[in-house]
């Protein structure tokens, strides 16, 4: 990846990644580092973690395995990183987990699973953000969004549901946090070729995938493309921007 920012965009702040171990998260932890910022990373999967540390440029990274599954627990999880690491400048809140199912098909358990990741650890983010002394002020909320938050799919009612729901999470956040020039945005990101994204497009048929490929004008995306988009939004660049969503999807929603 060629870094199109100055390398000390982000010097001197400490940003928490979540979703690290993998796909856009670990894209974005990347970035981070190579713009000078210390990164807080966070994944399920020790052994990816230990990799990701390995690769970041720069010193004074550290990572830490969390499962991410209720408000409570997530927020005192990040309020014990910042007395252990010192207040956040940015959080890139990147986890989640995919689903296509049927509502019909669609149970308690699989909504628990998908709104976990998503919506209540994001909450909790936003809670221990909100405290005194866990960021800066003038500080910067990434969460990962997707476009199925704002357009329908066949077997995507739950996902979108959660997507929609942080959404609606960074509107109301973004007010409340104004007081303090902390800047709430989410990114919306079309069809990006991860491992999400090949395990949702297995068995779809070269046809079929094609065909969604067409439906993205520019093509599918790589985890860069969203780290490039998060990082603006972390950096002092986007000091006039919150509440928003931004679309990074290839063009995927004009169609």
């Amino acid at each position: 990846m060629t870094n199109v920012f100055a390398d000390d965009c982000l010097a001197g702040g400490t940003y928490l990644v979540t979703g690290a171990s993998s796909g856009i998260g670990r894209a974005t932890a990347l970035l981070i580092a190579a713009c000078g910022g210390r990164v807080i990373g966070s994944g399920r999967d020790e052994g990816r973690l230990a990799g990701l540390k390995d690769a970041l440029p720069g010193t004074g990274h550290v990572v830490s395995a969390q499962a991410l599954r209720d408000a409570d627990t997530v927020t005192d999880w990040v309020k014990g990183l910042v007395e252990a690491h010192g207040p956040l400048s940015g959080v890139f809140h990147g986890a989640g987990v995919e689903l296509i199912k049927p509502a019909r098909m669609t149970r308690q358990s699989d909504l628990d699973n998908v709104l976990a990741g998503s919506l209540y650890a994001g909450f909790g983010i936003a809670r221990a953000v909100s405290q005194k002394n866990t960021m800066v002020d003038a500080g910067s909320v990434v969460l990962m969004s997707s476009v199925a938050g704002a357009t329908g799919q066949v077997g995507m009612t739950a996902y979108s549901a959660a997507k929609a729901a942080v959404e609606g999470l960074v509107r109301s956040l973004s007010c409340e946090l104004a007081a303090r020039a902390i800047r709430v945005n989410a990114i919306a990101a079309g069809a990006v070729e991860t491992a999400m994204h090949a395990r949702l497009t297995r068995g779809s048929g070269e046809a079929a995938t094609a065909e969604y490929a067409r439906s993205h004008l520019l093509g599918f995306g790589a985890a860069d493309d969203v780290a490039n988009a998060a990082v603006f939004l972390l950096s002092g660049a986007s000091r006039w921007i919150t509440g928003s969503v931004m679309a990074v999807d290839g063009g995927y929603m004009v169609r």
